[in-house]
């Protein structure tokens, strides 16, 4: 297989990956936590709890779209080097940039540290007030950096699909 071909699928597998990423963070900001936003506190953090165990506990599925949307994106920009032109790096290049810098830091330095501290709260031992305050500390935060991690997730994705046509 040529390294032309090679790169051809491992492109088409970072856009297939990355944009079930944006997918993922798309439904969360437009569907789940507006759903569970009318619940109450106590409700709301409990089942933000059942949600991300999910995901904490290590979903193979969502694994492996989540490593390998990043895996896939970096092999791609690295195989690039040799298989674009000027414009081609460009496009690459920001859509790793975004990809990297928009979405998976704010993840693993901002929602995943707030999506932790929320797991270790044990809801039987807490009142009105502390679920309050639990949730106010939790809500607004994380979905506002959920909102700048779509935003980039679907910008990642745009530009990974105009390479792709590029090419």
């Amino acid at each position: 297989m040529s390294t032309e071909a090679i790169f051809q699928i491992v492109s088409i597998l970072a856009t297939f990956f990355c944009s079930l990423v944006a997918g993922f963070l798309f439904a969360f900001a437009l569907v789940v936590m507006p759903g569970i936003k009318s619940l109450n506190n106590r409700e709301f953090i409990q089942t933000f709890q059942v949600m991300d165990r999910i995901i904490q506990n290590n979903q193979p599925i969502f694994v492996l779209v989540w490593v390998g949307s990043v895996l896939v994106l970096v092999t791609s920009a690295v195989l690039g080097i040799w298989q674009l032109d000027r414009v081609g790096h460009l496009l690459v290049t920001l859509a790793s940039l975004a990809y990297i810098l928009g979405v998976q830091l704010p993840t693993f330095t901002i929602n995943v540290p707030l999506n932790n501290k929320l797991q270790t709260l044990n809801i039987d031992n807490m009142n009105e007030t502390t679920y309050k305050a639990a949730r106010i500390d939790f809500e607004p935060r994380w979905n506002l950096w959920n909102s700048i991690r779509t935003l980039f997730a679907c910008l990642t994705s745009v530009l990974l699909i105009i390479l792709i046509f590029r090419v």
